[in-house]
């Protein structure tokens, strides 16, 4: 039976684009996507064949945190990936929800919102991406995989993220490739 699989995503969708384009031949059925932003994720999505929903932060914060976890809870997923989802999911969204999500530094170096422009301003020589588990931290949970990329002379923050882009998109789909084959005919 193919597992419920929920992406979250805030931007392009490139991420998003690169597990609707892998070949994982009915082992997932990709449930929905929702989105903070009116984004092109969203219309990634609905390309695929991927019911989008918009949800925009509200100014009470507690009553976003509602509105997500009740539509995450109707749509029953497996597992919810966040690709690229620019918001901090509540303690009780990830106590209730199994939750990866990627993030472009070798974690636990670089976390948060800037771990691109960090890395750079830090003068490393290597930075990379992680896929990791969401626990109530921020990029604080057990790291699944992880893909160094190596900092260039002269990059720039953009130049630098398009790269470990290019390299996340892989690393995402190999990570849900893994969960799969664990949890095939697990329940």
């Amino acid at each position: 039976m193919a597992k419920r699989v929920l992406l979250l995503a805030s931007g392009s969708g490139s991420l998003a684009q690169a597990l609707f384009d892998a070949p994982f031949h009915d082992r997932c059925e990709f449930v929905g996507l929702i989105s903070d932003k009116q984004s092109l994720a969203l219309s990634r999505a609905q390309e695929a064949g991927v019911p989008g929903f918009y949800l925009p932060m509200r100014e009470d914060r507690r009553e976003w945190d509602d509105d997500i976890t009740s539509l995450t809870q109707s749509l029953s997923p497996d597992l919810v990936i966040s690709v690229g989802f620019m918001r901090i999911l509540s303690a009780e969204y990830v106590a209730g929800f199994k939750v990866m999500n990627t993030h472009p530094a070798l974690l636990p170096a670089f976390p948060g919102a800037h771990a691109v422009r960090d890395a750079l301003a830090a003068g490393v020589t290597q930075t990379g991406t992680s896929v990791h588990w969401v626990d109530a931290g921020v990029d604080t949970g057990p790291v699944i995989a992880q893909r160094a990329v190596e900092v260039k002379p002269g990059d720039s923050e953009e130049s630098l993220h398009e790269r470990i882009k290019i390299v996340e998109r892989d690393l995402i789909v190999e990570a849900l490739t893994a969960w799969l084959d664990e949890n095939d005919g697990a329940q």
